[in-house]
């Protein structure tokens, strides 16, 4: 028999492209380049608590299990690739400047909310204010009603 629950969307941090949405430092809705390496060296510096441009085993365990925790089924571990006991800040950001990479379909250094979408971001709820992450769908939700937009 089949579950009479709605199947869970493991979307709902923003699909692909959630790893790099919050980079999004003005909150327009494009990403520039500029903003995902501000952001990650900022998020790099934050994390590298010995100050030796260097991540050990233990941080990145913090590290993955927070991903994991914010977002779940699209986490991306950071990886020690070269196995040195030291995740430096080329293996730290590696997944988001390929994902970056493969997302900017025009090569102009920024990603348009339409190349954001193609990766599974939600689009921008019209009436929220600058800055509002969360789309309208989710707002109801944690809210607790309102019926869902019709697209």
């Amino acid at each position: 028999m089949r579950s009479p629950e709605k199947p869970r969307d493991e979307n709902y941090h923003g699909g692909d492209s959630g790893m790099i949405l919050k980079y999004d430092a003005n909150h327009d809705g494009t990403l520039t380049r500029a903003e995902l390496i501000a952001g990650l060296k900022a998020e790099f510096a934050a994390h590298d608590t010995h100050h030796n441009g260097c991540l050990d085993s233990e941080q990145a365990l913090a590290i993955n299990q927070q991903r994991v925790d914010q977002d779940q089924s699209v986490a991306s571990p950071v990886v020690d690739w070269n196995q040195d006991g030291c995740i430096d800040y080329t293996e730290f950001s590696a997944a988001p400047y390929s994902l970056f990479d493969q997302l900017d379909l025009d090569h102009d250094g920024k990603l348009t909310p339409k190349e954001l979408q193609r990766a599974g971001a939600k689009p921008r709820d019209a009436n929220a204010p600058p800055g509002d992450q969360e789309n309208g769908e989710h707002r109801r939700r944690r809210e607790g009603g309102g019926a869902p937009l019709q697209q």
